[in-house]
């Protein structure tokens, strides 16, 4: 987290690669192995390699799973890790000037892209939001108003300018990261609708629970557009 923070980074993206980066991996039993063989290190300090390994390995797996919680509860400590300036926040304060805004667009992939470039399309002022970098350059050198952050991070949502906004869709399948998502939007009491996708059509009912107004399945929705696009929405069942 130190060198995270030192090289500009926020604290919840120093704290994210700190726990993928806890454990010590199997080639430290390998490299122990090695110097046992060597008589470097004794067996003492061989088993206590192994047993290090073991305890951070398992532990490490239930600290990723349950990250966005572990990081709420620690949140308010790790701000000494985290630069005055950081560099990934520069934008955020632009964000809040743009009252014009209409719809934010979470997730520039191939489904939210498309998503977005209709929506200009017909007129609608847009913000595309996006975790990957390179996506996010490619967007901008189609001029279309876009910047980088993280649907899972709890501080982005105080950037954007939710008052004016009147839908927020987000193209991100992943069902843990669309829960965040909608809480993000319910801490910061956004008045406006919500649409979300989803992979599953079980995944409705706890999407809609959780405050969308809309769920989009991308392939169902399409196939459903493809049949009335091909049969005009009149399809003659005839048994036989």
């Amino acid at each position: 987290m130190a060198i995270m923070g030192v090289m500009g980074y926020r604290k919840r993206t120093g704290f994210l690669a700190g726990l993928t980066v806890a454990q010590i991996s199997e080639f430290s039993l390998i490299l122990g192995a090695l110097g046992l063989s060597l008589g470097h290190i004794d067996v003492n300090t061989m088993g206590l390699i192994t047993l290090v390994g073991l305890i951070t390995i398992s532990a490490s797996t239930y600290m990723i799973l349950y990250s966005y919680p572990l990081y709420l509860r620690l949140a308010p400590w790790l701000g000494v890790f985290e630069r005055k300036k950081a560099h990934l926040k520069k934008d955020h304060g632009l964000l809040k000037q743009d009252l014009n805004i209409e719809v934010i667009v979470f997730g520039l992939g191939r489904y939210g892209a498309a998503i977005s470039r209709e929506l200009r399309q017909k007129g609608y002022r847009v913000l595309g939001i996006d975790f990957d970098p390179e996506v996010v350059r490619g967007f901008e050198e189609e001029g279309c108003s876009v910047c980088y952050g993280d649907a899972e991070d709890p501080e982005f949502f105080a950037s954007l300018p939710l008052e004016s906004t009147q839908w927020v869709i987000s193209a991100v399948h992943e069902k843990s990261v669309t829960l965040v998502l909608l809480q993000g939007l319910q801490n910061y009491d956004y008045k406006g609708q919500v649409a979300v996708a989803a992979r599953k059509i079980s995944d409705v009912k706890p999407l809609t629970q959780a405050g969308a107004d809309q769920v989009l399945i991308p392939y169902e929705d399409g196939a459903a557009q493809a049949i009335d696009h091909l049969f005009g929405g009149k399809i003659e069942h005839k048994a036989s």
